[in-house]
């Protein structure tokens, strides 16, 4: 599993599964020592049910495409499940004339868990990444790592060949490729040639290369236009732009598949 693919809702989802654990060894009612594991319907509809909850949602994330059990995808059963196991800690403290650890501290878990489940998808700040995305160690030329860094990963300084016919090279006043003095040009066409180059600076074929990373999941669709998704993104992970359409983005995935993100807000240039 891609721990970068989890979110900080989902950590709170995995804290409080196992703050259900703890609580399940402790005393139930204020009297006697009764715990979770000597009671078998709040075991169940309870403290493994937040612990089985938590697993769903969790699996649900890592899973490149979504997987269904009657009719509802993983994450949703999740969802569902820690509803119900706070909804059951609440009625049982509730009904209880006493309540011990177990169950208050069963109470608060499945209430932070429920909360978490529900409302991750809806606020920005649960849906940012649980882990940032680290900067790629990038090798140099001949498989030599360090310093020098290649062309398009993140912090990567882009050189241009600086001789006769590469973009960007730059040719000595007075000289040919050849090192055979040029004739002078006249000031007019020099400036007018100076600023063809600048108009054309922003066209579709100066596109470069950079590395990626998006803030939330985003869908990659297939570039033959099919409307389902052929992969997600996560946030915390680098991706490779390759191209542009438009305001789109033509990206491409650590196996190699390659795809058109359509929503490029908020993404973080390498």
């Amino acid at each position: 599993m891609n721990i970068r693919s989890l979110s900080r809702g989902d950590g709170v989802v995995i804290g409080a599964a196992v703050l259900l654990l703890i609580a399940s060894f402790l005393s139930l009612y204020a009297y006697g020592d009764t715990n979770a594991w000597q009671s078998l319907h709040l075991l169940m509809s309870v403290y493994l049910a937040g612990v089985i909850a938590a697993a769903l949602i969790v699996t649900a994330r890592a899973l490149p495409q979504p997987r269904k059990v009657a009719g509802l995808e993983l994450g949703q059963f999740g969802v569902a499940l820690s509803v119900f196991a706070a909804w059951t800690a609440f009625w049982a403290i509730i009904d209880s004339h006493g309540a011990g650890a177990g169950l208050i501290l069963g109470l608060i878990a499945t209430l932070a868990q429920a909360g978490a489940a529900v409302a991750t998808p809806l606020v920005p700040a649960l849906k940012t990444a649980l882990v940032g995305a680290p900067r790629p160690q990038v090798t140099g030329p001949y498989g030599q790592a360090g310093g020098t860094q290649g062309y398009g990963y993140p912090g990567a300084q882009q050189q241009q060949p600086g001789g006769y016919g590469y973009p960007g090279a730059q040719q000595q006043p007075g000289q040919t490729h050849g090192g055979q003095p040029a004739p002078a040009q006249d000031s007019g066409a020099t400036a007018g040639g100076a600023a063809g180059a600048t108009a054309a600076a922003g066209s579709p074929a100066d596109f470069a290369p950079f590395w990626f990373a998006v803030p939330v999941p985003r869908p990659l669709y297939s570039e033959e236009g099919a409307p389902s998704p052929i992969a997600e993104l996560a946030p915390g992970t680098w991706y490779l732009a390759v191209e542009q359409r438009g305001s789109a983005l033509i990206a491409q995935t650590q196996d190699g598949r390659r795809g058109i993100l359509q929503d490029t807000t908020g993404i973080q240039r390498g």
